[in-house]
């Protein structure tokens, strides 16, 4: 079986938990993306010749395993890490977690459990990489940037700045221009890198590879670069720990000077007062401040950015994320900005949301840096992305319609109305070269204005109905049908209840159309996506089938007014995380034969001990969920057992309202209700035989009980029926899975599974659309519907009658 990403996530996280208490976050982190490594690499190397790793006897992750339950286990995993570690230049990488550090993971049988626990978790079969059949596809890789996104989650504002939002990080490598890179002797450099995922992010854009580079001040931190890089199958990158600014370590050997890089990428910490240790900039021996200005001592934005155009080649391309205050920060960086643009250097500027890094909640930007043709430059394209996130915890993140937008935008210099323009440097020398993007980009939604004369004669403002024109270019006579002019310039009248402006919309043969006009995109989206799909064979690379028919769909829905192809482009995305994503790895281990498996589940009890969930309940198909096998080859028996159920229901709730009734102190069944107000058979059957004495004057109770003993019979039968009936169901289930055709696990999945979910996702754009339609129209007609002199009217009205009522009751107002 392939490894799914929402196993190997929850494995990998649930680890976590054995660490939670003795440390924080940015501690325990260590320990798991360790024993991480080792089991990784030992699944892939162990006993291979000529590997890129060396595994030396008695430091594999078997020899972890047999580690378990022992007293010295601390001491042990220290010295198979340090074996490990020794043997390929991997000292202080997999050796900065201590594990025989008994403040960290307690003392005695205390560590013991807990390294014991640890190891298990790592011992279990669906983290066995070495059957990964999807291993180019990084599986291993973002597994990775899972565990770095949920431990800068965890490590709070001050310790989460080791990891760049791999959101972020794809922007970055998408529109620095790496995807033009022409071999792996051009190369690619982070001043900053933290654990490296910014940079593996854009040298996985380079189609002919790319040689990396980093320095990193952290020495933990450089750790995790280097097994990062390991991991993501780049172990000859060349990772270094020290003070970038101070202790620049990539230098030219002949000249002393900064090495210079084809690209340039960088996170660096935000505003960092303490940048001038070391150093002093009146005299950098590196010249990076040289005919730009010196930065503010106490602000060392500007000493990251000066440091990267300096590092990069003449026609160098570079991107680096900073706070908004580097665009408009006057006095010192002002003088810098302004000869930076001047040198044409900057390519262009991408604002992105607040709270989106880990350690600040301040928003930031992406300055893009090109060198090519610097001098020729005549603007600089900006975005204004502030706007396009969603809610993830107490952060912010990019969708991916957010991050896609953004690329395309950018990549293609599209000017879209309050999102994106070319500012020329004609205009950003007139605004005294502050490049603050409200100044140029004005993204606020338009005041929703009040009209003072509609509301004092009644009608809606002719120029709020114009300002719907989107909607009438496509739905045109829609709006002669619900609006009539007014002998008012200006002002028109709703020609129909506004009740029903709703289904006057959604019944109009242009709504009618433009949904017909959808489905038929749909269709056509579909038909071509299926016939790509069943071609798919055991190996396929999922990244390279989403990319594929994501890109398809938003060709498919570029030219559809109304509908941004963004929306119907995460609807896609969306269902591939939640499904179709871990469908892929089953189908590259396995072919669609996976299609024919159905597996029993099982849960940990009290004691941990796994044990199999029985009945309907405890069965999983790998690629087709039960439910789906039982809704189209078993619909006759789950109506019938549906039809049971409901029977059940009805009768028990006749049993509740009958005692109700009868089960007071003096009811009629109060003799046979127990403490908790139950009634069993049993009782029944003793309670009737002492009734049935006196027949005649107990003959209305003897009645009711064998009215109600009925019932519990009927019930019992339907019990036994049910589980019957779902026992021979599961039975037929279980069949149903290995005769499945190859053709008929094809067009269960294509069609049945995945097609028709997202097509319902999708097909919930054109409604949202009309709502919104609806709803701005309906707002209107409300807020207009009563003129201010009938409001005036009704009052009066009102209050004479009030009057008339006081005045009855002998009350006058004086």
């Amino acid at each position: 079986m392939a490894i799914r990403k929402s196993e190997l996530y929850s494995s990998l996280w649930k680890s976590c938990d054995e660490l939670r208490g003795g440390m924080d976050a940015s501690q325990y982190k260590d320990y798991v993306l360790v024993l991480l490594f080792i089991k990784y690499v030992s699944d892939k190397y162990e006993g291979k010749k000529d590997s890129i790793i060396e595994i030396p006897e008695g430091a594999s992750f078997k020899d972890l395993i047999k580690l378990k339950g022992q007293s010295d286990i601390g001491d042990r995993i220290n010295k198979i890490t340090g074996k490990l570690a020794e043997a390929n230049e991997l000292k202080g990488v997999i050796t900065v977690a201590d594990f025989n550090d008994p403040d960290r993971l307690g003392k005695g049988k205390d560590m013991v459990d807990r390294l014991s626990n640890l190891v298990s978790i790592f011992e279990n079969p669906a983290l066995d990489f070495s059957s990964n059949r999807a291993e180019n596809d990084d599986i291993l890789g973002d597994a990775y940037e899972y565990l770095m996104r949920h431990f800068a989650t965890e490590s709070g504002k001050s310790k989460g700045q080791f990891y760049t939002p791999s959101e972020v990080s794809r922007i970055i490598a998408k529109v620095i221009g790496i995807n033009c890179s022409k071999s792996q002797s051009e190369t690619i450099y982070d001043p900053a890198c933290g654990s490296g995922s910014l940079l593996l992010k854009a040298a996985d854009e380079a189609i002919s590879g790319v040689t990396i580079y980093g320095q990193e001040n952290d020495n933990a931190t450089r750790a995790l670069a280097v097994m990062n890089m390991w991991l993501h199958g780049n172990p000859a990158s060349d990772i270094r720990q020290g003070n970038t600014i101070a202790s620049p370590l990539f230098t030219d050997e002949r000249t002393g000077d900064l090495k210079t890089f084809d690209y340039v990428v960088a996170n660096p910490p935000f505003s960092y007062k303490s940048w001038s240790n070391g150093i002093n900039p009146q005299h950098d021996v590196y010249e990076r401040f040289t005919g730009f200005g010196i930065p503010p001592s106490k602000n060392g934005d500007y000493a990251f950015l000066l440091h990267i155009i300096k590092s990069l080649k003449s026609k160098g391309k570079g991107a680096c994320i900073l706070p908004h205050g580097v665009l408009f920060r006057g006095n010192t960086e002002a003088d810098i900005r302004t000869n930076i643009i001047k040198r044409g250097y900057i390519k262009g500027i991408i604002g992105l949301p607040a709270n989106l890094f880990y350690g600040t909640g301040i928003p930031a930007c992406i300055i893009v840096l090109d060198k090519e043709n610097a001098g020729e430059r005549k603007g600089i394209f900006m975005i204004d992305a502030s706007k396009g996130f969603i809610k993830d915890g107490n952060k912010n993140r990019l969708r991916e319609q957010d991050i896609h937008k953004i690329v395309d935008v950018f990549n293609r210099q599209i000017e879209v109305p309050k999102y994106s323009r070319m500012i020329s440097l004609k205009e950003i020398e007139e605004n005294e070269y502050n490049l603050n993007i409200p100044r140029y980009i004005d993204s606020q939604e338009s005041e929703d204005m009040q009209d003072i004369e509609a509301h004092l004669l009644g009608d809606i403002p002719a120029r709020d109905i114009d300002a719907l024109k989107d909607y009438w270019e496509v739905y045109p006579a829609l709006k002669n049908d619900l609006f009539i002019q007014n002998n008012r310039p200006g002002y028109v009248k709703l020609k129909i209840e506004k009740d029903k402006i709703k289904s006057a919309i959604f019944g109009h043969p242009e709504f009618i159309a433009c949904r017909k006009e959808m489905e038929n995109i749909f269709k056509l989206w579909e038909k071509n996506t299926v016939d790509y799909l069943k071609e798919l064979k055991k190996g396929l690379r999922p990244k390279d089938v989403i990319n594929c028919i994501s890109e398809n769909i938003l060709n498919s829905y570029q030219n559809l007014h109304l509908v941004d192809k963004y929306d119907v482009y995460q609807h896609l995305m969306n269902y591939w995380s939640e499904t179709m994503q871990d469908d892929m790895y089953e189908l590259s281990s396995d072919g669609w034969t996976a299609g024919n498996e159905v597996l029993r589940l099982t849960k940990e009890d009290k004691k941990g001990k796994k044990k199999e969930v029985e009945g309907m309940a405890g069965l999983s198909g790998r690629l087709i969920p039960v439910d789906l096998i039982i809704e189209l080859y078993f619909g006759k028996e789950k109506v019938h057992i549906d039809e049971m159920e409901a029977e059940k229901e009805t009768l028990i709730a006749k049993m509740d309202e009958v005692r109700e009734e009868h089960g007071g102190e003096d009811g009629l069944l109060s003799e046979v209700m127990d403490d908790k107000g139950k009634i069993s058979k049993k009782t029944i059957t003793a309670h009737l035989k002492e009734v049935n004495k006196k027949p005649l004057e107990n003959r209305e109770e003897i009645t009711l009980l064998k009215d109600y003993s009925k019932l519990l019979n009927r019930e019992g039968e339907l019990k036994e029926n049910i589980k019957y009936a779902w026992k021979e169901l599961e039975t037929k289930v279980k069949k149903k899975y290995p005769a499945l055709s190859l053709e008929e696990i094809k067009k269960t999945v294509l069609e049945e599974k995945w097609m028709r979910s997202i097509n319902k996702a999708v097909h919930t754009e054109i409604d949202r659309i009309s709502q919104r339609l609806t709803g701005r129209i309906k707002e209107l007609a409300e807020r207009y519907e009563t003129p201010l002199p009938e409001l005036e009217k009704t009052v009066e009205e009102l209050e004479e009658k009030v009057n008339a009522h006081l005045e009855r009751m002998g009350f006058v107002w004086e």
